[in-house]
């Protein structure tokens, strides 16, 4: 990917790519905006989010050295986790392969801070093309992810297709091993996965504002 250009600039701007529209009102409504800042919803999917992140950063008088960061929200895999803890990933995987992601210690420290009191998990975040249940879930885990999504990894790996950028994935768990959606208690966790996702705006933005653009 080159050598370091140096930090990104307040003119160069953040993609955020999310799939819902309840995630993307959760990210443009919260707290601590600051900068050039756009939030795609690409639709559901891993397909969609190749095609959704493609247009962005292709259109015309687009910016092809935008930062991009896939969030929204995942089913954790790792015993233990709660609706509302975050995930940063370390990388995203998924059948076409393995993307590593940029400036992890940086975002876990930026969230501890933005969120003071809720877990931060750290480690490989795996992409799926449908909604995991059950004994799947206990294969992925088996394989070091510890959480999945339908997303993230096909966006980053198509906003790298279009040159070199810091990447990122964010994700909230919104369901996990003992506490999957079809539980009782998931609009209890579902609002509390929201209000989670209203709050990385100023973690996002730190990382932004440390990110080393790659030189050409």
């Amino acid at each position: 990917m080159g050598r370091p250009r140096g930090p990104a600039s307040a003119g160069t701007p953040l993609l955020i790519a999310c799939a819902l529209g309840i995630e993307q009102v959760a990210l443009r409504s919260g707290r601590g905006a600051a900068g050039p800042v756009r939030v795609l919803r690409t639709g559901m999917g891993p397909r969609a989010a190749e095609a959704a992140v493609a247009r962005a950063l292709a259109r015309p008088g687009g910016t092809p050295e935008a930062a991009v960061i896939a969030s929204g929200f995942c089913a954790g895999l790792a015993p233990g986790m709660h609706p509302g803890d975050l995930v940063v990933a370390e990388e995203t995987r998924d059948p076409d392969g393995t993307t590593p992601c940029t400036g992890t210690g940086v975002l876990v420290a930026a969230l501890s801070r933005a969120l003071p009191g809720r877990r931060v998990h750290t480690g490989p975040l795996t992409g799926s093309d449908h909604v995991v249940r059950g004994p799947e879930r206990a294969e992925l885990r088996a394989g070091g992810a510890i959480a999945v999504d339908m997303e993230s990894a096909a966006t980053l790996r198509t906003a790298l297709c279009h040159g070199p950028r810091p990447v990122a994935a964010v994700r909230v768990v919104v369901d996990a091993p003992e506490h999957e959606l079809v539980r009782i208690g998931t609009v209890r966790g579902g609002i509390s996965a929201f209000i989670v996702l209203r709050a990385v705006l100023p973690a996002f933005h730190e990382w932004h504002r440390s990110s080393t653009l790659p030189r050409r």
